[in-house]
């Protein structure tokens, strides 16, 4: 009998520590998001106090800055004149007063993930049956990813979403987005709002946030939104959103059936044609910024549209201008046209400077590592500059850019 009950005890022990790991197994994949995010805020807000966020540094001063004039575009480039753009058609169809669309399935957000859960539930709306983690492990397979740009969703659409496609445009509106619902189309913007806590001393909160519109009220000043992180059909004011949108060049996304093409060209008009959605948002953006001198946002944007015609020069010297303003500690996770704009203008000190600080708030924005190591390439340190681009390939595996400098000098990924 002491021998059986032995033998029981004997067995009991290591069947219950497999019992725990397994139990453990099936769990981890539920708290594993937990247990990430958890770790995220702490070594984040550990990393704030010892690399303080202070302000951005603001531009070093250079001897001769060139004359900002936006009908003057770079060489090879057609003159930009508000006179020389196509028109929207003059009379409109009437808007009704107000529109819902069926709301899609609602996807609360994991970790970093507004990107794809939002453009998921727009998918939705047109039979899709994937979620955010087939779009996220395409183009943010690492979680600790703190952005997705409007492109590569763009990317993951064209490419990977069966029969559906995509636009986007900067420089929409209230009405534009209004026409676009009231056709049918779900439309993505990109947005900031304020964070609930800090994530580090002195945060002043100001992040971006994906939101998918899907409808609106005339009486009430509203949009209807799905928020992968507040919930689904929030309704939001048109002035709200037209503030909020304004940091990101006003860029709108609008998913589509391919048989919807022609519908959604004619609502866009002009602006269906890629560069001239660019030459207007340009030409609106140089009016806006000298309306109002002292938003570093429509300075910002400015720059964004020079870029796009690969006018450096201006696009340098209107992100100074933002720079000199004041922008948010957040705004290089996001956007990333200065350190392009800087490598071009052989501003070598300048995008170093900026990468640096992009890199003490966000450590792994495959981004800043891509333009630090172009950088470093410049001032001769091609060691350090592998360094940065395999890191970059670390942040993002797959990173097209990053394996492309690697290539550039020789270097294995």
């Amino acid at each position: 009998m002491y021998k059986k009950k032995n033998q029981t005890i004997k067995w009991a022990i290591p069947l219950s520590l497999l019992g725990l790991a397994v139990t453990a197994a099936l769990l981890y994949p539920v708290y594993e998001s937990r247990l990430i995010w958890r770790w995220e805020v702490f070594s984040t807000y550990v990393r704030g106090v010892f690399i303080p966020a202070d302000a951005a540094p603001t531009p070093i001063p250079i001897t001769a800055q060139p004359t900002l004039m936006a009908t003057t575009p770079p060489t090879g480039q057609p003159t930009i004149t508000p006179t020389s753009l196509p028109t929207a058609t003059p009379t409109p169809e009437p808007l009704p007063e107000s529109v819902l669309m069926p709301s899609p399935a609602y996807e609360l957000q994991n970790i970093n993930n507004c990107g794809p859960a939002t453009l998921s539930m727009a998918l939705k709306m047109y039979g899709w049956s994937g979620d955010q983690y087939s779009i996220s492990d395409v183009i943010k397979p690492v979680p600790q990813d703190r952005n997705v740009n409007p492109d590569e969703m763009t990317y993951y659409v064209n490419n990977f979403a069966g029969w559906l496609r995509i636009e986007t445009r900067v420089n929409g509106n209230v009405e534009l987005l209004k026409r676009l619902l009231a056709a049918g189309f779900p439309v993505i913007i990109e947005t900031a709002y304020l964070s609930e806590g800090d994530y580090w001393p002195n945060d002043d909160r100001w992040t971006a946030h994906y939101l998918l519109l899907t409808g609106y009220d005339e009486d009430n000043q509203t949009f209807m939104t799905q928020d992968s992180y507040f919930g689904p059909d929030i309704p939001v004011k048109y002035d709200e959103i037209n503030k909020e949108w304004e940091p990101f060049n006003r860029v709108y996304m609008i998913p589509y059936l391919p048989n919807d093409e022609s519908r959604l060209r004619d609502l866009l008009g002009p602006d269906w044609d890629v560069r001239t959605n660019r030459e207007r948002a340009l030409v609106d953006s140089k009016q806006a910024a000298e309306a109002d001198p002292e938003n570093a946002f429509l300075w910002f944007n400015l720059g964004n549209n020079y870029l796009y015609f690969e006018d450096y020069q201006q696009a340098a010297t209107a992100f100074d201008t933002a720079r000199t303003l004041g922008l948010p500690q957040r705004m290089y996770r996001y956007q990333f046209g200065v350190f392009i704009a800087y490598f071009h203008t052989f501003r070598t000190e300048e995008l170093l400077a900026m990468t640096d600080y992009a890199l003490q708030r966000t450590p792994n924005s495959e981004e800043a590592l891509l333009w630090q190591g172009w950088g470093l390439y410049r001032q001769g340190d091609t060691p350090r500059a592998i360094e940065s681009w395999r890191r970059a390939l670390t942040a993002r595996p797959g990173y097209p850019d990053a394996l492309y400098a690697l290539n550039f000098v020789g270097a294995s990924p």
